[in-house]
């Protein structure tokens, strides 16, 4: 299987793409000649991350029958301060709200999300550190 892009360049700073039907634009700071017209591209990494496992561990989760109010993922990222200046480790924190949460099932929906099927996860791993922590309520 093979996935495939193509992002072209509107203007200044700014490029646009489509994915899966969705248009997506990526702009630099207004410092380094942006002017607005989207995200970084580096923050979209962490999303990226947060929304693959995130599905899984809602997937894994409805199947376990376990129900929650609310679910959200927050990465926390730490940059290099050479260049190129990349991503050096994630911290993922997951936190759930309702009522009489099941720390296993969630502990378990995570660790298979993060082992097993969030293919984000496996590469990010590769080159760089991804930690955990679960919140509840």
């Amino acid at each position: 299987m093979k996935d495939s892009i193509n992002v072209k360049w509107t203007d200044g700073m700014s490029f646009e793409t489509e994915i899966d039907g969705y248009k997506i634009s990526v702009d630099a700071k207004e410092e380094f000649g942006g002017q607005g017209k989207g995200p970084r591209p580096k923050p979209l990494m962490m999303m990226a991350l947060a929304g693959c496992t995130g599905m899984d561990v809602v997937s894994i989760l409805n199947k376990m029958r376990v129900n929650f109010d609310d679910f959200n993922v927050i990465v926390d990222a730490e940059l290099t301060d050479e260049h190129p200046k990349h991503y050096r480790k994630m911290h993922l924190i997951y936190k759930f709200k309702g009522e009489n949460l099941p720390l296993d099932k969630i502990e378990k929906a995570i660790t298979l999300s993060q082992e097993n099927y969030c293919g984000v996860s496996a590469s990010y791993k590769k080159a760089m550190e991804i930690t955990y922590e679960i919140k509840i309520n």
